[in-house]
């Protein structure tokens, strides 16, 4: 693999979802000369809609970039360096052998490689996370690290407000790191731990875990359980002083935590009392049950 440019002069960009779209305007804004973006086709959104582009390639048209989908056009395009934000495909050697790339990943490496890094480290009640720009190899985020930066996780941190301080303080970090110039990369050091993709059933709440377990899973976004037989999604909780393990639906607490914000299918989220009282819920009737 070619070495990466201390200062590098024409860019590649790589990636798909929105949180790869602040760090590609501050690369433009800063005056980086942006050669094209890749990122993946146009998917439909839903059954029957028409196709449509990723958040990135959306951010690309605003901001005039060509765009591509085949990551082996960036051969043909002069760049000394690729940028990967949130790409979601392992770059090909005989690319990397070409062009050196750095990927800005939201994690502290060696914890958490992989595709999910915000995810669990939430998930597993990590109290800080972070942000390494570090030098991409074909190993899955195995690279030496240029530059990092610890992000505190708090009681309060919930997926979408750890993903918005992790891009904008990676944002900073890309800038900065490839305006003064890429230095010599550091080995990564410790115990590797990897981020699997959290699958939907991993959501299901288990109501018999510890009350704060189900409290993290909440925050991370799209927890739900299930009550006569319908999904009812769980938006917000809260964790009680002195845990009730009591699952009846008699009031408001489960499992340790008063219930705020729940959406039964085909409505919108409500405060729980609300939802209770429309749904005439029992003493009897327990979530999770069917």
């Amino acid at each position: 693999m070619t070495d990466a440019p201390r200062r590098p002069r024409r860019l590649v960009f790589l990636g798909t979802p929105a949180m790869a779209v602040p760090p590609l305007e501050a690369l433009v804004a800063a005056g980086f000369d942006v050669a094209a973006v890749v990122t993946r086709v146009d998917k439909r959104r839903g059954r029957g809609s028409a196709f449509a582009p990723s958040p990135l390639k959306e951010a690309a048209g605003r901001l005039g970039l060509p765009v591509a989908h085949k990551v082996d056009d960036v051969l043909e395009l002069g760049a000394d360096l690729g940028v990967v934000v949130a790409f979601g495909q392992l770059i090909k050697p005989h690319v990397l052998a070409a062009l050196p790339m750095v990927n800005l990943h939201f994690s502290l490496l060696p914890r958490w490689r992989g595709a999910a890094p915000v995810e669990r480290a939430l998930l597993a009640g990590d109290d800080v996370t972070g942000v390494c720009l570090m030098q991409l190899e074909e190993g899955l985020d195995t690279g030496p690290v240029y530059a990092r930066v610890e992000v505190p996780i708090t009681a309060a941190s919930t997926g979408e407000s750890l993903r918005r301080e992790l891009v904008e303080v990676g944002t900073r970090l890309l800038v900065d790191q490839l305006t003064a110039g890429l230095g010599e990369p550091l080995a990564q050091v410790g115990e590797p731990s990897y981020a699997a993709k959290v699958q939907s059933e991993e959501l299901r709440i288990d109501w018999a875990r510890p009350a704060a377990e189900i409290d993290r899973l909440v925050r991370l976004g799209g927890a739900w359980t299930t009550l006569r037989g319908a999904r009812l999604k769980v938006h917000e909780v809260e964790v009680m002083d002195a845990a009730s393990t009591d699952d009846e639906l008699g009031g408001d607490v489960v499992g340790g935590l008063r219930l705020l914000r729940v959406q039964p299918e085909g409505r919108g989220p409500m405060p729980f009392p609300d939802f209770a009282r429309g749904a005439r819920l029992t003493p009897g009737e327990r979530l999770g049950a069917g």
